[in-house]
């Protein structure tokens, strides 16, 4: 299991999650973070980080937002590592 960022975070992209993270598993898009599920340990600490409420442990990702699991997999492996805090897209 993996925590697992979700829609909220398209478009507004804040990084208060990332500097709170023991283990550099973030990665930067255009629009949003994706967490890599390899390197993720599950501590839940960016969860309450996150002004938007994106942030899930991946069993409880909404439903109707289940293929952010696979989207956050897939893109985690093609997008930059983030460890910095940078300026929000929103807000």
């Amino acid at each position: 299991m993996a925590m697992v960022v979700t829609k909220a975070c398209d478009g507004c992209k804040y990084t208060d999650c990332v500097v709170v993270c023991p283990v550099e598993c973030f990665h930067e898009g255009s629009t949003m973070l994706y967490i890599d599920p390899d390197v993720c340990i599950d501590c839940g600490a960016c969860v309450p980080e996150c002004p938007v409420e994106a942030i899930f442990y991946e069993d409880d990702v909404p439903d109707n937002q289940r293929e952010y699991i696979q989207i956050n997999r897939e893109l985690a492996a093609v997008h930059p590592s983030i460890t910095e805090r940078k300026t929000p897209l929103c807000g």
